[in-house]
């Protein structure tokens, strides 16, 4: 009885498999989510300039400092975090590049370390290079007002 079940079973996938053959989709006729052909290579994205030596002013009163400079060939891994070599004390002062925050030394319950907090050493993850990118979308943002 057993056997008899497979050879239906085996005849009825085959049947089913040669029959979904026939209706088959061509590759011209298939879409992304775009509304572009499957086989249609992406456009290459836009690519902006750094804005090196170029200081912006922060926009709101905790903002990030944003980076004048490439960060492309920085390594920040478990090891090294090349942005320390020359914005952590005492290197700051050697390289005439600004210290890193103080706070960046604090670890979550605010007891000061010796070296950056493993919360903070990401540096990326807030800092970002400055570049000469248009808004994606037309807003009206202005800058927090700075009370003197």
């Amino acid at each position: 009885m057993k056997s008899k079940i497979m050879a239906v079973a085996v005849a009825l996938g085959l049947a089913l498999g040669l029959g979904m053959g026939s209706a088959s989709v061509s590759a011209e006729d298939l879409k992304g989510l775009r509304g572009a052909a499957v086989n249609t290579p992406d456009k290459a994205p836009e690519t902006f300039r750094v804005q090196d030596g170029v200081k912006l002013e922060r926009a709101y009163r905790q903002q990030p400092p944003l980076v004048p400079h490439t960060t492309d060939k920085y390594e920040i891994d478990l090891k090294v975090n090349q942005c320390l070599r020359c914005h952590e004390w005492p290197y700051s002062d050697q390289e005439k590049a600004p210290k890193i925050s103080d706070l960046h030394y604090l670890d979550r319950n605010g007891v000061r370390q010796d070296t950056v907090n493993g919360n903070r050493y990401v540096c990326t993850q807030c800092h970002v290079s400055q570049v000469d990118a248009k808004p994606l979308v037309e807003n009206k943002f202005q800058p927090a007002a700075i009370n003197r």
